[in-house]
């Protein structure tokens, strides 16, 4: 069975380090660099930690140098956020956001991990990304927290046992 293509944004990151979130999000990097997973990464992501502290800049080194595909914006990218933009599912202010989602649509990921709540694991959002990618002839969307992602590729590694 394939690996689950996950798409990564930056929030997943900053958890790795953060008090709140780390417990919750190592088992999803481990995942990736055991090569359970494979990680789809952005150049958008990549200009986003590029002033991240370097602890996390280190830990999307390994991630980049492991099973990992690096995702490049072109004019399908920018036409999918441009929807969503104007469709109104994020505002301008948060055109990373709608940029990830769009990176994740057009590469064709299995899930976007996020620990962002507000904007993107969020039912109303996920909907309105769908209905988007839905009437742009995209598959639909599925968010959600690298907690729950883990659960879904262990889960599927004992599938795969049985």
């Amino acid at each position: 069975m394939d690996k689950m293509r996950v798409y990564v944004d930056a929030s997943a990151f900053g958890g790795y380090f953060d008090d709140e979130f780390a417990e919750s999000t190592e088992p999803f990097f481990d995942a990736i660099l055991t090569g359970q997973a494979t990680a789809l990464i952005s150049d958008t992501l990549v200009g986003e930690l590029a002033g991240a502290p370097e602890r996390v800049q280190d830990l999307l080194r390994q991630v980049m140098t492991g099973n990992c595909v690096y995702l490049e914006s072109g004019d399908e990218v920018d036409d999918l956020r441009d929807a969503y933009l104007t469709a109104g599912v994020l505002s301008p202010k948060w055109t990373d956001d709608a940029t990830h989602v769009a990176h994740a649509s057009v590469a064709r990921a299995d899930v976007v991990v996020s620990w962002n709540f507000k904007h993107l694991v969020n039912p109303s959002r996920i909907r309105a990304f769908d209905g988007v990618n839905t009437a742009q002839g995209y598959g639909p969307v599925v968010i959600m927290t690298p907690l729950d992602v883990a659960g879904a590729v262990k889960e599927k590694e004992d599938e795969t046992k049985d």
